[in-house]
């Protein structure tokens, strides 16, 4: 049996899917906005050589003056490709326990 050397730090997650309703910006205390929003994704995925339908939300925060404010105006239903990483959301009662935290959003031609 060979020794597999896992990288540990990897935490990278690209996720395409369509905005379910307005992102909320709010400021933090030093100023810098925050994007929070809501990514639904619905594909065909193979599993065992079956295809298999997924459908999920998935809470998405995107920090800094660029990212927070390209999401100020977009529309419930646009299409968006997200790169992050996953993160535990703060806000423990809340239906979404991992949520995506953004270093990109790219708005997708439908």
């Amino acid at each position: 049996m060979s020794s597999v050397r896992v990288d540990s730090s990897v935490n990278v997650v690209t996720l395409a899917g369509t905005l379910v309703a307005p992102a909320w910006v709010r400021y933090s205390p030093a100023g810098i906005p925050i994007a929070r929003f809501l990514l639904e994704h619905v594909s065909e995925q193979s599993e065992a050589d079956v295809s298999r339908p997924t459908r999920f939300r998935i809470g998405v925060r995107a920090s800094g003056r660029p990212l927070a404010e390209s999401m100020q105006g977009v529309p419930p239903g646009a299409c968006l490709r997200v790169v992050g990483f996953l993160i535990r959301s703060r806000q423990r009662s809340g239906d979404y326990p991992l949520i995506i935290s953004a270093s990109e959003v790219e708005r997708l031609a439908v």
